[in-house]
């Protein structure tokens, strides 16, 4: 029989493991509820870039085919299943950079009734968007690089957990909307 003071280690050991164990649970819980959130955030600006593209697209202000190539684009980012998004939403961006890459045609918007709000509108949307990307990659990142460690692997304590994937895609504002204050 061992001496009391060894079990008593023994179980303090087994104590501050367990410990351990949970905190380290607990934080990888956390993580994966903020890419939940982030991907909510994410998908709510991605959306609304549609959105503002989709409303200039059929406002009758673009020539007739800058207003085609936009309304296709963006309901083509609304529309695409999810294993399709980040391509769908790249071409709305290279489709975004087509149209609004000049400042004259940001101007010609500008110019009409209700324009300088739709531009407005339109500004913040595409800069929005890699601000909401990056931080969805980031905590992706994070998830990740915690769930790498062998004690998370070894003790599954991710659970059933699917593994984070980072959303890429190309996110380049148009340069005419880039710089362009709220």
């Amino acid at each position: 029989m061992p001496p009391v003071s060894t079990l008593i280690w023994i179980v303090v050991a087994l104590v501050a493991i367990g410990l351990y164990l949970s905190w380290t649970a607990g934080r990888l819980d956390r993580l994966h509820a903020r890419i939940d959130a982030a991907r909510a955030a994410l998908d709510a600006q991605l959306l609304r870039r549609a959105s503002v593209a989709q409303e200039l697209a059929t406002s009758g202000v673009l020539d007739p085919a800058a207003s085609i190539v936009l309304y296709e684009a963006a309901h083509e980012a609304r529309q695409a299943e999810e294993e399709h998004r980040e391509v769908a939403e790249s071409e709305l961006s290279a489709a975004l950079r087509a149209v609004f890459g000049a400042q004259e045609q940001v101007e010609a918007v500008r110019q009409v009734p209700g324009g300088e709000e739709a531009a407005g509108e339109l500004a913040q949307a595409v800069r929005r968007v890699p601000m909401a990307r990056r931080f969805h990659n980031d905590s992706v990142r994070a998830a990740r690089a915690l769930r790498r460690h062998r004690t998370v692997r070894w003790f599954r304590l991710a659970g059933h957990a699917p593994f984070p994937l980072a959303f890429e895609m190309d996110d380049e504002p148009p340069s005419a909307l880039a710089d362009r204050p709220t």
